[in-house]
């Protein structure tokens, strides 16, 4: 296997260049001149990233339909929606519980955790453990909902500043075998060239 690493690091380098095709300087056959490329489609926007997390403050995801990441909005909105959804859940548990709870401290015995004949089902200490547990509950699923509306917000941002950048002109990944003197062998290896 270690003496075909060096064919596959050669056959890999031919899919491996970063940069685009052709020169991106002309000459104009009539006059002459040098024609240069219209790098205006390449202008940062320093208010991209700002914008992008303000849609996504105002409306989760229109963020990232801004940046055109259209995959992303069923992700922020599951992770919005889901920790809501717990916390409706969790809070209707939590007013069953104490409803029940009321009644069994007002004396009563017609609560839904007793049976026909008025026999707790579960004790009082029971459904006060469980209002506590759903309780907990509700406040962490609306933490969990916050985070992730945070978290859409510095993506969008991130990915409005990300978006712009433009790694195809310059970067390239280039494999090469290097003789090497001093230990009598062949080593391997790879080289990382960009250019600003």
């Amino acid at each position: 296997m270690a003496k075909l690493l060096p064919y596959l690091f050669l056959m890999a380098s031919c899919w491996c260049f970063g940069q685009r095709t052709g020169d991106p300087i002309q000459v104009n056959a009539v006059t002459d001149s040098l024609i240069q490329p219209d790098y205006s489609a390449y202008l940062y926007d320093a208010n991209r990233p700002s914008k992008a997390a303000f849609y996504s403050a105002v409306l989760p995801g229109l963020g990232q339909a801004y940046n055109g990441k259209y995959w992303k909005i069923p992700l922020a909105y599951a992770g919005i929606g889901i920790p809501v959804l717990a916390y409706i859940s969790n809070d209707k548990e939590y007013q069953r519980l104490r409803t029940a709870f009321q009644i069994r401290l007002a004396g009563g015995t017609d609560d839904e955790f007793s049976n026909e004949n008025g026999e707790p089902i579960v004790t009082n200490a029971g459904l006060e453990r469980a209002q506590r547990v759903s309780q907990r509950n509700k406040e962490l699923s609306l933490l969990i909902a916050a985070a992730f509306y945070a978290i859409q917000i510095i993506d969008a941002n991130v990915d409005g500043h990300l978006s712009q950048f433009d790694v195809d002109r310059d970067l390239s990944f280039k494999p090469y075998l290097d003789y090497n003197q001093s230990a009598s062998g062949t080593s391997y290896g790879f080289a990382l060239s960009y250019t600003f």
